[in-house]
């Protein structure tokens, strides 16, 4: 046995290779730089993005504003871009990560409306910081409107209820 590599020829990511990535970052700084103040909020940046973020909201120059977003693409390579990419896509209502966090959702809800106290009782289990009697009074709600066939605005409380506690 040999401790050589598996691909001795193998000297890294293409010159091209780096510079789509290069440029995938710039336009994920783009739109962290376009994002209205209010969603930014979400993101948990290294304090040098998030400054670099808010100077280039504040530049006028078009090419000014090239240079700093090209900037901020090389302060995202030096960063955890997994986990903006991650929120990025979870805000993102085409994407796959958002339409699936919805689905979880509304088991969730489902759940707790079929279920009962053992769906009650699961979802806390989940969700430490659940309000037991609020969850109880909503799926109780969401219940008796089922059953006298009635809009359901107990169960859309209840699935707003639910999300407020994932996000």
């Amino acid at each position: 046995m040999t401790d050589q590599p598996e691909h001795p020829d193998y000297d890294g990511p293409s010159k091209s290779q780096l510079k789509r990535d290069s440029h995938m970052l710039q336009k994920m700084g783009q739109e962290l730089v376009d994002m209205p103040e209010g969603m930014l909020q979400k993101f948990d940046l290294p304090g040098n993005l998030q400054e670099a973020i808010y100077e280039a909201r504040r530049l006028k120059s078009r090419e000014a504003k090239r240079r700093h977003l090209q900037y901020i693409g090389k302060l995202m390579r030096i960063s955890d871009t997994d986990v903006i990419q991650e929120t990025l896509d979870m805000m993102d209502h085409q994407s796959q990560t958002y339409r699936q966090h919805f689905k979880e959702l509304e088991d969730w809800r489902d759940r707790l409306i079929n279920e009962g106290s053992d769906g009650i009782h699961a979802f806390i289990k989940a969700h430490p910081a659940a309000d037991r009697q609020q969850l109880r009074n909503l799926q109780r709600q969401a219940n008796r409107e089922i059953e006298l066939s009635k809009a359901p605005t107990a169960s859309r409380k209840l699935f707003i209820y639910i999300r407020s506690l994932s996000e």
